[in-house]
């Protein structure tokens, strides 16, 4: 969220305000009293657009921010709920420019874009103006000093009385970038305010989750309250798992046949009232039996699915291991478990995982032999 992308941008020398984050209308009261004059009442959330959506306020007393609050905490901006809001100093800006640091996947590199024609219509002015908008590639291998912030300084055309503190604020930038394991920094606005003062009023920043390992401080950014309780039960578990909104929940082993079962449900579900895929589950190429147990348990514990599949292709992960891992979710569960699982097994030690499954003869469970047959069962039971 914004005001955690300020801490990040302070904590690497960027010039940024913190301003105060507040929960209640109260506490936006009491945060604009402390910092004396008028200010802005920002939703955070984590989206962009939050200006048009009516979530960026200004208030001249007090009272006003106890009333900005009031109206923006609880509202939704594209989906999201806001339930904190920052109070920030109002600024006196004089321009507004874009910047900002990401990778770019495509070309196997980092990329820079800036403008100095920044502000809420930046997306309008990519469109209509592209030559305002720079985008500058960046080398992996040697990345930003102070010769390359130059250059891009030069190349995006900032104004001489901010192009010292525009170099400097580029290489504080990559710092966030690089040091933080970030896939995207960005100003929007980067603001020119009174006295030639260049500040970051605004801050977005995406963290690549693989490298949390190297920093045990951005747990400290994951707002749970906005977190689904199964995904947060999921990454607890270490399993791959996303919700969806169907009724058959999926299990399977590698995303390629976990997306490959997502569509063959999906269209199974047609003739069966339209269910739909519940989850992406990907219990992984060498899952054993307390995995799947793991994966069953947060699957039967979403009370829109009403059916389970689970289609697994035996590889590294034993079909045995599988039907082990099934029956002993289930015997766990116990009477917890009341929905019917529809199992798929085939390739590594089949026979031996089927006759786990026959010999155990639970009643939740149904055993068929191809993929597509399978799908079409789970989507009539969940429709049933």
């Amino acid at each position: 969220m914004e005001y955690q992308a300020k801490e990040l941008f302070a904590k690497h020398g960027v010039p940024v305000t913190l301003g105060v984050v507040a929960n209640t209308p109260e506490e936006a009261r009491k945060g604009a009293e402390d910092l004396g004059g008028a200010v802005v009442v920002k939703a955070q959330v984590k989206a962009g657009g939050r200006g048009k959506a009516g979530g960026v306020k200004l208030a001249k007393t007090p009272q006003e921010a106890f009333d900005r609050a009031s109206d923006i905490l609880g509202m939704e901006i594209k989906g999201l709920t806001v339930n904190r809001v920052l109070i920030a100093p109002a600024a006196s800006i004089e321009d507004e420019y874009y910047f900002s640091f990401l990778l770019d996947r495509a070309n196997r590199q980092y990329l820079c874009i800036a403008s100095v024609e920044g502000g809420v219509e930046i997306e309008e002015v990519a469109k209509t103006n592209p030559d305002a908008v720079k985008q500058i590639p960046i080398d992996p291998g040697t990345g930003v000093d102070e010769a390359t912030a130059r250059a891009i300084a030069t190349e995006a055309a900032f104004p001489e009385p901010v192009f010292e503190q525009a170099v400097t604020m580029i290489q504080a930038l990559w710092k966030v970038f690089v040091e933080e394991d970030a896939t995207l920094v960005e100003v929007n606005p980067l603001a020119k305010l009174a006295g030639d003062t260049l500040e970051a009023l605004d801050g977005k920043v995406s963290l690549d989750d693989n490298a949390d390992f190297r920093h045990p401080d951005h747990e400290a950014f994951v707002d749970k309250s906005a977190e689904n309780p199964l995904e947060a039960k999921a990454k607890a578990l270490n399993l791959n798992y996303v919700k969806l909104e169907g009724q058959v929940g999926i299990i399977g082993n590698g995303a390629g046949l976990v997306m490959s079962t997502l569509d063959v449900v999906a269209y199974a579900g047609e003739a069966h009232g339209g269910v739909k895929p519940a989850n992406f589950l990907d219990i992984g190429g060498g899952a054993n039996a307390e995995v799947m147990a793991n994966g069953l348990d947060v699957i039967l514990g979403d009370p829109d699915v009403r059916s389970v599949f689970v289609n697994v292709f035996g590889g590294i992960t034993a079909c045995d291991e599988v039907a082990n891992g099934i029956v002993g979710a289930l015997d766990l569960l116990g009477d917890a478990a009341t929905k019917p699982l529809v199992v798929r097994l085939d390739g590594n030690n089949v026979e031996l995982g089927r006759q786990i499954l026959e010999e155990r003869n639970h009643p939740l469970v149904t055993l068929v032999g191809t993929m597509d047959g399978a799908a079409d069962k789970a989507a009539e039971l969940a429709n049933a």
